[in-house]
């Protein structure tokens, strides 16, 4: 089971959106709430929320890009999640869940929407096509869970690391051959695979010289090639 195009990026717009590419216009959705939402920004590398902090709100990226990670009892940090434009994250507090299971950072200059809890419950209860987006967003991100565990058990760190460049890339997504990548670190993507950075190091640096992967632009930016693809398919 190897599910490549994962992204949780809604394909249903609100009613305000006006073309397929456009982000998503809460304030369509929220214009009936006087508060308990709005837009807040965050610069590079700054925390919007911390592991154990507590849980009281719902968060929409409208611009950037968000990591989310965990820290283990004995201090080890993990990446579970690398998040773009149309997604949604910190949803955790409509289950009930009082304290934040991750921390989430900004990996760009984001702007994200913030909206309480209690607004939250009352968008999905009055208005379908909010539930709609958001069951999608729900049942898309419990897909790419059940599709990481699956390839975690039984997938060489090789093929792991082929596959979250794909999902990274937003390979099939839109429909180009090949798509980029933000900056991103060996470490942070050892922590995504689950093996250490030398072998992260080792795995890139052949998929160079296979030309499977390029770095371009000024800034590091990765261009992940469609041919890529053939190291997740393979038998080996």
């Amino acid at each position: 089971m190897l599910i490549v195009n994962s992204s949780t990026k809604p394909t249903t717009r609100g009613p305000a959106a006006t073309n397929e590419s456009a982000p998503l216009d809460f304030r369509e959705f929220l214009a009936t709430i006087e508060k308990g939402w709005g837009a807040v920004a965050f610069r590079k590398k700054q925390r919007i929320f911390v592991q154990d902090d507590p849980s009281h709100s719902v968060f929409y990226i409208q611009q950037g890009k968000v990591r989310l990670t965990v820290v283990s009892r004995d201090g080890k940090e993990a990446t579970i999640g690398i998040l773009d434009e149309g997604q949604f994250f910190g949803e955790s507090c409509l289950a009930g869940h009082r304290l934040r299971l991750c921390s989430a950072t900004a990996m760009t200059d984001c702007s994200v929407m913030r909206i309480d809890h209690e607004v939250m419950i009352n968008l999905l209860g009055r208005k379908p096509a909010f539930s709609e987006l958001f069951l999608q967003h729900l049942l898309t991100k419990n897909i790419r869970y059940e599709a990481d565990l699956v390839d975690l058990l039984f997938n060489s760190s090789e093929k792991r690391l082929a596959r979250v460049l794909l999902l990274l890339a937003h390979f099939g997504e839109t429909g180009k051959p090949e798509g980029a990548i933000s900056r991103i670190s060996h470490e942070t993507l050892a922590e995504m695979v689950g093996t250490t950075r030398p072998r992260i190091t080792l795995f890139m640096n052949k998929f160079r010289r296979l030309r499977l992967v390029h770095y371009s632009g000024h800034n590091g930016g990765l261009r992940v090639h469609r041919s890529l693809l053939s190291v997740v398919l393979s038998d080996g």
